[in-house]
């Protein structure tokens, strides 16, 4: 809707410069009366103005909201070394993509190394001890030992037994190959791998860094489900259920409004008295980058009222004016400035909460009126 102040010097100037070349006949294009305002049915016609009625349109009713573009967390992934280590090799830079399984970075430690010599000892030990627990098994079958004797071996054979997978399940995790140990094949550096598809968000170590295992070394994330997390305030949140529509926008990168759909409600307030939505986009194929803030509204419910064009509503001093035409001749339209109260607005229509004595066949002046309210 035009909200816009109108002055009368301006509104005559406009009507005056559009009139120009009209006959001397045609001159008389608008007139201010006490009851209204009159214009000429040549003018009118050469201004292209034109009439509007009073409608029934269905209005929605929307809460505004704010949030951020995120994925789910198994679309995340944060990459921590199983031991600490030195970075070795680091090939990767934010924004690069990734496969999962594919090479991420190098670390290297002589701890490594330590721990496949206790691997292959505890391995000698393991088939010593289970060779002695096989002996000892068959003799107290025999009788030949004593109860005591059998179990002090299954006991040792037991105990390094759960030290050999211990050892073998620590190598396996830094991505270290058992079987190339077992052939002789010590190494003190280790592989990372992505533990999912997706871009490099962050790189956080450099060549000769030290990691810990509490240190990230890289992020990961899959933007392929993209959602919206919106904050709606406790006061709204009653209102809000599955299935709803929602309308978004990212004010910093673009005006195009993009659909999206409430996928799940929340449960718990957080500390700004605001509970989670979790919406999805209609269309995916819109490369949204997680982070980026949004402007949302959920539409809750819509009613029905009476509604103009937009266009044919004129803001002067905080109130809302149309002009509704009163009566014609043959050569002139007589109008009446009529003061409404309006509501709500969409899809270019405005909903007019007041009539003040309006009816549907009411021919109300649309295009134009903004140059004449002023008057």
């Amino acid at each position: 809707m035009k909200r816009i102040q109108h002055k009368v010097l301006v509104a005559l100037i406009f009507l005056f410069a559009i009139s120009c070349g009209k006959k001397e006949n045609e001159t008389s294009i608008v007139t201010k009366m006490d009851d209204g305002i009159k214009i000429s049915k040549a003018q009118f016609e050469a201004n292209k103005m034109t009439f509007t009625q009073i409608e029934t349109k269905s209005f929605p009713l929307k809460i505004k909201v704010n949030g951020m573009i995120d994925v789910p967390p198994e679309n995340k992934a944060i990459v921590n070394s199983p031991m600490g280590g030195y970075i070795t090799r680091t090939p990767l830079l934010e924004g690069d993509t990734v496969a999962k399984g594919a090479f991420l970075v190098a670390l290297e430690n002589p701890d490594f190394v330590t721990l496949q010599q206790n691997y292959m000892e505890t391995k000698a030990q393991l088939d010593y001890q289970r060779a002695e627990y096989d002996r000892h098994k068959t003799m107290r079958e025999e009788n030949v030992i004593s109860e005591k004797s059998y179990i002090k071996a299954k006991s040792d054979y037991n105990a390094v037994k759960a030290k050999y997978n211990g050892l073998r399940k620590q190598l396996e995790m830094l991505n270290i190959s058992v079987n190339a140990v077992e052939s002789g094949k010590i190494t003190s550096i280790i592989n990372l791998y992505a533990p999912i598809s997706g871009s490099i968000t962050k790189v956080n170590v450099n060549k000769g860094t030290y990691v810990s295992p509490a240190n990230s070394i890289l992020e990961i994330i899959n933007n392929e489900h993209i959602h919206l997390e919106l904050s709606v305030f406790e006061k709204d949140i009653l209102n809000v259920k599955k299935g709803q529509k929602i309308t978004f926008t990212i004010p910093e990168a673009s005006n195009q409004t993009y659909e999206a759909e409430v996928y799940l409600v929340g449960t718990t307030l957080d500390e700004n008295r605001t509970i989670k939505v979790h919406g999805h986009p209609k269309d995916e194929s819109v490369k949204f980058l997680t982070g980026m803030f949004v402007n949302a509204e959920i539409l809750i419910a819509s009613k029905s009222g009476n509604a103009l064009l937009s266009d044919a509503i004129v803001e002067e001093d905080n109130n809302n004016f149309i002009l509704v035409l009163d009566r014609e001749t043959e050569l002139d339209y007589y109008f009446t400035k009529r003061k409404i109260e309006i509501g709500l607005e969409n899809d270019g229509f405005t909903e007019i909460k007041e009539n003040k004595g309006l009816n549907p066949e009411d021919r109300i002046l649309h295009q134009g009126a903004f140059g004449l309210i002023g008057i």
